[in-house]
């Protein structure tokens, strides 16, 4: 595990080729990941893959989000534009897929490149909850952490998570008359999930089982803003300084479990 090897000062081979490919001691990166200002994009599940280190001291990256719809799934189409993404310079692939063969699309994008590949997973856990149960109403908590990890298992670097979506957040949203109301398809999604089953967030609810699996896996979490501003009008309201209270708090506890 990175955070546990950077902690003991010892560097891996991960922290190794990050240094080599940014140009900066190897000294730099171990302080960096030991202390949560750096992380490796890397998962073992994956052979081919190339670590990519994000972070204080280190290049700017640039991720290319990439992904099918319901009107239009076309498995060569979303080749296609990783390909060309990676040859224009991207240093990170999104999958944001929400139509046709997920896994097929994922796995496929997982082999064709080897820079690191990142999901949202409520994504293919309110597809499923439609398919199997006419509509993400349905989901149940374990759906969502089996497809958290099914994806890790199958090598996905890192992963959108929009953990500060809280039953308290959703009542000052309530509250603050947006004029966009919730941007995020991700928290939007739950969001309706909490309010038709009058329930808090599993991601909330079972933080520190989420930090267990994703640090067993080595995959590096990406704590989503669920209530980011769609406009001026709606920033830094109650919902928005809400969620980014919740996260600030839960980005110290994934540092205290070792989780990058």
């Amino acid at each position: 595990m990175q955070v546990k090897a950077a902690r003991s000062g010892r560097a891996t081979g991960e922290m190794t080729a990050v240094a080599l490919a940014e140009g900066v001691e190897v000294d730099a990166v171990i302080e960096g990941v030991a202390s949560g200002e750096m992380v490796i994009l890397h998962s073992a599940a994956r052979s081919h893959g190339v670590p990519v280190g994000i972070g204080k001291g280190l290049r700017t990256k640039v991720n290319a989000n990439v992904g099918t719809s319901e009107q239009r799934s076309s498995l060569e189409e979303e080749l296609e534009k990783t390909h060309a993404a990676v040859d224009a310079g991207a240093d990170t692939i999104m999958d944001l897929s929400t139509g046709g063969d997920l896994r097929a699309i994922r796995g496929a994008l997982l082999d064709a490149v080897s820079v690191p590949l990142g999901t949202v997973p409520i994504y293919q856990a309110a597809f499923e909850a439609r398919e199997r149960r006419g509509s993400i109403a349905g989901m149940r908590v374990d759906d969502l952490f089996s497809v958290i990890e099914e994806q890790a298992r199958e090598g996905v670097d890192f992963m959108t998570l929009h953990c500060g979506v809280t039953r308290h957040v959703l009542e000052h949203l309530r509250r603050s008359g947006r004029q966009a109301g919730i941007v995020s398809r991700g928290g939007a999604l739950l969001a309706g999930w909490m309010l038709h089953n009058d329930a808090e967030n599993p991601l909330y609810e079972h933080y520190d089982h989420l930090l267990e699996l994703l640090a067993g896996h080595g995959v590096t979490i990406s704590l989503g803003d669920a209530l980011r501003p769609g406009c001026i009008a709606d920033a830094t309201d109650p919902a928005q300084v809400g969620e980014m209270l919740v996260l600030g708090e839960f980005v110290l506890r994934a540092r205290e479990a070792g989780c990058r």
